[in-house]
């Protein structure tokens, strides 16, 4: 066996974690992107937001910021996930399915270089309509 076809041997494992660490996870697999109301935000009215992705509920403080999450466990309806933005800002979120249209969400991390921490309820109210925007509910 040549050196080269040793190395990609022991790489291959390697390359294998670094993409299940960016799988979706299990918990979320029947939860789907739509119109979420999330409420528990500090400071802020409850939000509805249309929301492609699911996944972004799990970075909810930096939703609007480009991360990269990584899955570091995962059950049948809890996972945590940690993720990293760019330009700054990162955090740890626990997120419970109770239902694939009701999520309770613990989060912490630092966001514009302040530390934050709070638990929401998210709940998806529906599919996206044309054209809505995020917005404060009223």
């Amino acid at each position: 066996m040549t050196r080269w076809k040793q190395l990609l041997i022991l790489a291959a494992p390697a390359a294998a974690l670094v993409v299940a660490g960016a799988a979706r996870p299990k918990a979320l697999a029947a939860v789907s992107g739509g119109m979420w109301e999330v409420s528990g935000i500090p400071n802020s009215k409850p939000l509805r937001e249309c929301i492609a992705d699911s996944m972004v509920l799990a970075q909810i403080e930096h939703r609007a910021k480009k991360c990269s999450p990584t899955v570091i466990s995962d059950g049948e309806s809890q996972t945590v996930i940690e993720y990293k933005c760019s330009g700054g800002g990162f955090g740890r979120s626990k997120v419970t399915v109770i239902t694939p249209r009701s999520l309770s969400i613990e989060t912490q991390g630092i966001s514009d270089d302040f530390p934050f921490g709070y638990k929401v309820e998210a709940h998806r109210l529906g599919d996206c309509g044309g054209g809505e925007a995020s917005s404060p509910v009223h």
